[in-house]
């Protein structure tokens, strides 16, 4: 068993610490917010009062915060991660960051010996909750090798995709895809509906075809029922997008399904659905099509 420090308690935080936790492994939290870390204190994790007392008291630290500054903050801020770990001790970042940045903290680490793993996730609050995570990860063979099994108690399709920061592009990779299939799925429905076609059926009838995908099996049936629980709040999946944006920007590639996308995520939040799941989507569409909900 190994002593494991998890920084950044929310929905998709707490439910995968938990899992090491029931692994059997000794975990220290710490949580801005107190009442985030209680179902993993009342479940046997020691509380820590900082970043850098986390740090002090573990070999592996997994990070689930919110976004580059979060990492940068908890990291190298004011009783920062950085100073408490030790030279042989691993970090692991399983939210999503640039790759850009995550470059960065790779090799602010290894100049004091700390190893790093980027190692974003799909899946979903549900998909944390059933440790079936979708895992792609970046950083050096061997300590991915090291880490591996500390993966497997939280997810059931672990890759190693490359060197640092390949994880988070694999992790842009799925931005795209989810995005453009999110769009597609919530346009057809749309459209089902303006020419006045059951739309649920029209779904049915995709399903069995070319056009199935667990986009139009899943988060199609959100946005026929309406039923927009968060699953991936609308708010971070803007996020997601604007750094998708931003590294095809300074790669010079072109990326307009994502762009049309993360145009429509801008619009869906601006409309105050931030915290609703990204399903909800659909709803920009319906009032630019005069259709109501």
């Amino acid at each position: 068993m190994m002593n494991l420090g998890f920084i950044g308690l929310g929905a998709m935080g707490r439910p995968m610490a938990l899992n090491l936790l029931g692994a059997g492994h000794a975990l220290s939290v710490f949580a801005r917010h107190p009442g985030r870390a209680q179902p993993l204190l009342e479940a046997g994790a020691t509380p820590a009062a900082s970043p850098f007392a986390v740090a002090q008291m573990v070999d592996v630290l997994f990070l689930n915060v919110s976004d580059d500054a979060e990492v940068e903050s908890v990291l190298f801020g004011p009783q920062s991660a950085a100073a408490g770990l030790r030279g042989d001790s691993v970090v692991v970042d399983m939210g999503t960051t640039s790759p850009t940045a995550t470059r960065r903290f790779a090799a602010r680490l290894a100049e004091q010996g700390v190893a790093w793993l980027d190692a974003p996730v799909s899946g979903g609050e549900a998909g944390a909750k059933a440790a079936t995570l979708s895992i792609m990860v970046g950083g050096s063979e061997a300590t991915f090798t090291r880490v591996l099994p500390l993966f497997q108690v939280m997810g059931k399709h672990i890759v190693h995709v490359g060197d640092s920061g390949a994880g988070q592009v694999a992790k842009a990779c799925n931005q795209i895809a989810v995005s453009a299939t999110l769009l597609g799925v919530a346009e057809a429905l749309t459209f089902a509906r303006k020419q006045g076609v059951n739309a649920d059926k029209v779904r049915s009838a995709l399903l069995g075809g070319s056009a199935y995908s667990r986009i139009l099996e899943v988060h199609g049936q959100r946005m026929l029922t309406h039923d927009f629980t968060p699953g991936f709040r609308a708010r971070l999946h803007q996020k997601d997008m604007g750094i998708v944006l931003e590294e095809a920007r300074q790669a010079n590639v072109a990326v307009p399904s994502a762009a049309l996308a993360g145009q429509m995520l801008n619009a869906l939040v601006a409309a105050g659905a931030g915290e609703l799941d990204s399903s909800a989507l659909v709803t920009v569409l319906e009032r630019l099509a005069g259709l109501e909900a």
